[in-house]
Formats: structure tokens, sequence, C-alpha cells
């Protein structure tokens, strides 16, 4: 099952309603694919084992968690060697307030989505922490207005 092509519709659906809610019991599941429990449970496992179906998890309001300020970063960094660049990955990787994390392709180096509290958090992490990191050319920060849709 390493292509999409190997799924087939009831696959397909199957994806479909776990990503909308990973929390479907296998019987309301298999009733809205139009299954029985069994083969759909079977169908459930194949996916999981395949790495189809990589984990599931809980979507938590960042307000509960006090980390209501979401700020996106782009970071350009001018060292290249191997160690420097994984020592700054392992960095920043390692940070709290780091939410998601990408190596790009291209300008900007990096891509951070960063939660906080607030501005005064945001500007103690930024200055205590990632501005100060060795491998750091450039930071730009851009905050959102409105999110009008986010997976997950």
């Amino acid at each position: 099952m390493s292509n999409e092509s190997a799924l087939d519709a009831v696959d397909q659906e199957i994806l479909l309603h776990l990503s909308q809610d990973g929390r479907l019991s296998n019987v309301e599941l298999a009733k809205r694919v139009g299954l029985t429990p069994p083969p759909c449970l079977r169908r459930v496992k194949r996916l999981e084992e395949a790495g189809i179906i990589a984990g599931y998890r809980a979507v938590i309001d960042p307000a509960a968690l006090g980390r209501e300020l979401e700020v996106l970063i782009d970071v350009e960094i001018y060292a290249q060697d191997r160690k420097t660049v994984q020592d700054f990955e392992a960095t920043v990787a390692s940070y709290e307030e780091v939410i998601e994390f990408r190596r790009m392709y291209g300008r900007p180096d990096y891509f951070l989505r960063v939660a906080v509290a607030d501005h005064a958090t945001y500007e103690s992490f930024m200055t205590g922490k990632l501005s100060g990191l060795p491998a750091v050319l450039r930071l730009e920060s851009h905050l959102t207005m409105k999110t009008i849709k986010a997976d997950g």
C-alpha cells in the first residue's frame, strides 16, 4: 500500500471519517462506510500497519494552555556545515514554545510556528532563546490576524 492507487473507495472513506473524528468507535465508523464492524476493523488495522494512519491525537485549544498568541517565524541561518545545522535544529526543536518546525527549500531556511501566552512572553522567547543562537542570520515574525483554515 505504498501509493494512493492501493487504496480503494472504502479505504478512502475510512480515512476521511477518521481524519474528521479519530475517536469514532469501530461500530460507528463501520456504519458510516457501509461495512460490518469486523471487516472495518481489519481495514483500519491494515491502514495503521501500512503507516497510512500514522497515529491519533487530541487537538488542544491553545487558550486552555495559556498559549493564545501564535507567531509564524521565518529563519535564515548563515552556517551550512552539518554540525552547526544539527545543533541549531536540535536546540530549536527542544523549545517548548515551538509547535511546528520545518526545514524549507530555498528561503527562508526554516519555518517555525510558536505559541506563547502574550507579546511579552514572545519577546522573551525571541531575545532570550532564538535570536541568540549562533547560526541565526535573520528572523522575520508574522502575527496572525485570523486563522481561516487549520488542519487539526
